[in-house]
């Protein structure tokens, strides 16, 4: 039975492998020269740069992907835990070192505001209940029949899911820059967490329970350890390929048509695209539910990402490898972002220094960066072209006059990517960094169903799916489409 797998992100390759091991013939298709979706990786003049995620929460995972063909993770990649997992560089120029043992964090707050001290410990207590249910049990449960969703309401309301990751915060802290730092996670999944629901809360507990951790060589070694192990086990990889769309017949995929008009025959699909993009672009509407059309027709997408890459001369070792640089505002520029649509002046940024753990990301006595900057999706009508270079330089200049002194005398090999590149390279709807934002609304039940109820034989996976964006969220999806699956002898 052959299966093909639309995507080569984190969850395509998961999927590919999951399906592998259930006896299925597996062929990945990819639009990208690379396998691994948005964690590509870039070479240039010396410097190496993973193109997207960074961190690693959830290792077991990963491990169990390998465990499935009888090896071991550890085999293959290194694992570096991070302390901190996150510097807080405020705009007075205070910091805030998160991460660590319990008690360092509690340190640190209490350096910053005594008082929040008992918060965070209840903040973190609230975060667990949330991952016991929304991640242990529920983040590989299908949500793709209501009466699920019914049955969890009086659970999640119980946990105070309605509430946003700012209200629950807001109930356990008091310190504005705390409160910053520990509602900020959900903008690297795509949401604002003045918008998002506090079910994605559980982050706290999840990166207390398993730590954050860093990739010897970056995310693309974990990406190439994953590639080695799927040609190893015969899954047949296609790469710069795109499907156009899927032919359907009975109600069921019956081939994929090829950009190139290419017809391959499929038993099974398993979509790692954006589901927006499969929906309004790949499947004819004749062929789709009402749902899947009412969900895809106007859906709230996650912002748009600004990525700048370079390299620098010198050193700069009193950065952390992940640095949060906080601008002058928060919820205002968030709202701009968001809701208004509207490129703003100011700016908040998520530095990323690999070379402070390995350097072989940068030549000796150098430094490899990445900076990326929540922008607004291509909702908002700004010209790239002429707004990516302006914004390079404020970026530069902000970081020169903070944390990286003389930076505009020592960079190298810089280069950048907008929105209008998430939507050439990874087909991603107006150019969103994310998918679809993970609101209340948009959540479980209410998110794209990793089983389709247009076709019998399409599932999808990956960050517009349920459980989420994010690593543990999109590799949890391909666990879960897996689980919905028999073997190729019949059996479950």
């Amino acid at each position: 039975m052959h299966a093909l797998v639309i995507g080569a992100g984190l969850g395509g390759i998961a999927s590919a492998l999951r399906l592998r091991a259930k006896g299925y013939q597996v062929t990945v298709i990819d639009r990208c020269a690379q396998l691994g979706g948005r964690a590509q990786v870039y070479e240039r003049g010396g410097f190496r740069h993973d193109s997207g995620p960074t961190v690693i929460t959830a290792p077991f995972l990963f491990e169990e992907l390998f465990q499935l063909f009888g090896e071991k993770l550890s085999d293959h990649v290194k694992l570096v835990p991070l302390n901190p997992w996150y510097r807080f560089e405020f705009a007075d120029g205070e910091h805030f070192d998160y991460g660590g043992t319990l008690m360092e964090t509690i340190a640190e707050i209490r350096r910053i505001e005594p008082l929040d001290c008992a918060g965070y410990m209840q903040l973190l207590k609230h975060s667990q209940k949330i991952f016991d249910l929304a991640f242990t049990t529920l983040a590989t449960q299908p949500f793709d029949k209501v009466l699920v969703m019914i049955k969890q309401i009086p659970r999640l309301l119980r946990l105070k899911s309605y509430l946003t990751v700012w209200e629950l915060a807001s109930k356990y802290l008091k310190n504005k820059k705390l409160l910053q730092a520990f509602t900020i996670q959900p903008l690297l999944l795509g949401g604002n967490p003045f918008q998002t629901t506090s079910i994605y809360s559980l982050i706290h507990f999840l990166e207390r329970e398993y730590g954050v951790h860093f990739v010897m060589g970056g995310t693309h070694a974990l990406v190439s350890a994953l590639e080695k192990l799927m040609i190893r086990n015969g899954i047949t990889i296609r790469l710069s390929e795109t499907i156009k769309c899927l032919s359907v017949e009975s109600g069921k995929a019956v081939a994929a048509v090829l950009e190139s008009g290419e017809v391959l025959p499929v038993d099974l699909v398993v979509s790692n695209a954006d589901p927006l993009h499969l929906y309004r672009r790949m499947l004819n509407p004749k062929y789709q539910s009402f749902l899947n059309r009412f969900k895809a027709k106007r859906p709230q997408v996650s912002m748009g990402l600004f990525i700048l890459y370079f390299g620098t001369l010198k050193p700069y070792p009193s950065v952390a490898h992940h640095t949060i640089w906080m601008g002058q505002r928060y919820r205002e520029l968030l709202d701009d972002i968001f809701n208004k649509k509207l490129l703003s002046e100011d700016f908040s940024l998520y530095l990323h220094r690999p070379s402070a753990t390995d350097p072989s990301f940068a030549p000796t006595g150098c430094d490899s960066f990445y900076v990326l900057c929540p922008v607004p999706n291509l909702l908002g009508g700004q010209d790239w072209s002429k707004e990516g270079p302006k914004l390079r330089n404020r970026i530069v200049n902000a970081l020169e006059r903070t944390i990286l002194p003389g930076l505009s005398e020592t960079i190298t090999e810089d280069f950048y990517k907008t929105p209008k590149d998430f939507e050439f390279d990874y087909l991603s709807e107006h150019g969103a960094g994310f998918s679809v934002a993970p609101t209340f609304t948009q959540s479980a039940w209410f998110r794209f169903h990793n089983r389709s109820e247009s076709l019998k034989n399409l599932y999808l996976v990956g960050a517009g799916t349920h459980p989420g964006a994010g690593l543990p969220g999109v590799i949890s999806s391909a666990k879960l489409v897996a689980s919905m699956l028999p073997n190729i002898n019949g059996q479950l």
